[in-house]
């Protein structure tokens, strides 16, 4: 399994309704991409204070990385990240990815 990590910084003022449509679009994926089989999402819920301005995120589960490279490519995953992108204080510098194997 390739857990599939994405931590978002977003402008303030982005509401909580736009963080939802976000996250929905992520989770209509599955319907798309095969070996996509589990996605939680929610607000940085860490005591720590160590999210260096990351706070949102979602983890997409694939069976395995052969599934996470088909998403990768995908015309609608294509969609969806630029959306995630253009939301995202600062585009790409905005965005945390980080994948690993369990």
């Amino acid at each position: 399994m390739i857990l599939h990590c994405v931590f978002m910084k977003m402008p303030a003022g982005t509401s909580s309704a736009d963080i939802l449509k976000l996250y929905g679009a992520v989770a209509a994926l599955k319907s798309f991409v095969p070996g996509m089989v589990d996605f939680k999402a929610g607000p940085n819920a860490s005591p720590e204070g160590l999210g260096h301005g990351f706070q949102h995120g979602f983890v997409v589960t694939f069976t395995d990385a052969a599934a996470r490279d088909a998403y990768l490519v995908h015309p609608e995953h294509v969609k969806v990240g630029d959306k995630i992108v253009a939301a995202a204080e600062g585009g790409l510098e905005g965005i945390l990815v980080y994948d690993f194997e369990v």
